[in-house]
């Protein structure tokens, strides 16, 4: 039985050659990759729990295996990076982003989570993801943190292991709320060499799209249509970051593979 999610030829060829080759010993495995991929795809739209996979997919508990281990060896990351990449190329855009715009989403998480806050602001029990887009709106990174830690002091972790690495010091420049000011723009100059723009609110109480933010407003927006993460119903933090990147690699695989 073939579901809404389910990748096609041309989407699987994209990305079939990022998963490990099989091994010429030992048992062949039963179910393929990609009907594996298409299960976790399933968990994530649907917000299904995983030992209530269809029958129509492999056993939860394989699935369930594969996705834990290509998440401990950052599989999902690396096949992020890569269609995040190429999509941008597409466009008529550089490999590497140049600016981003920062942003925090708070969500409800359960009991099981391992760490949770609460956010008066929005008052909210559970946990923030904290995203870095680039100006198409593609996310470049993603940090789960419990909702109790604001989001200059959450940017600073953000930032520090986003230009963790040389790839990704290209960007000089990030859009941000007003929530970011404060001492967050000096750090980041002096420290990274990369400039904090805080775009206001001009008016209060009135809607009005602001420049660069409603980038990742969109993108939060375009998160929401995964039933998966309209709550945090994982335990640790860096599961929830998984799920962001499935559900970020599914609208990428999307968007290329159109005629």
């Amino acid at each position: 039985m073939r579901y809404t999610h389910d990748l096609t030829d041309a989407e699987w060829q994209l990305i079939h050659y990022c998963f490990p080759k099989p091994c010429k010993t030992g048992r062949p495995r039963e179910h393929t990759y990609r009907e594996l991929l298409n299960a976790m795809l399933y968990v994530v739209r649907t917000g299904c729990q995983w030992r209530n996979l269809p029958t129509d997919f492999a056993p939860w508990g394989t699935v369930y295996h594969y996705y834990r281990l290509w998440k401990r060896n950052q599989l999902w990351e690396h096949i992020h990076t890569h269609l995040r990449e190429h999509l941008r190329q597409v466009e008529g855009r550089q490999r590497h982003a140049s600016a981003g715009i920062i942003d925090s989403q708070s969500v409800k998480s359960t009991e099981c989570s391992d760490q949770r806050g609460y956010d008066a602001g929005k008052k909210v029990k559970g946990r923030k993801r904290h995203v870095l887009v680039d100006t198409l709106g593609l996310v470049l990174l993603v940090l789960v943190l419990p909702a109790n830690i604001q989001d200059r002091d959450a940017a600073r972790h953000l930032l520090a292991k986003f230009f963790g690495q040389k790839t990704r010091r290209r960007v000089k420049h990030i859009w941000a709320d007003g929530g970011y000011a404060g001492a967050l723009v000096a750090w980041a100059r002096q420290r990274w060499q990369c400039t904090v723009e805080i775009v206001k609110r001009t008016e209060a109480h009135i809607f009005k799209v602001l420049p660069r933010r409603w980038v990742v407003e969109r993108t939060f927006g375009w998160l929401g249509r995964y039933r998966r993460l309209n709550r945090d119903y994982e335990r640790q933090a860096q599961t929830g970051e998984a799920m962001v990147h499935l559900a970020m690699i599914r609208l990428m695989l999307a968007r290329l593979a159109k005629p």
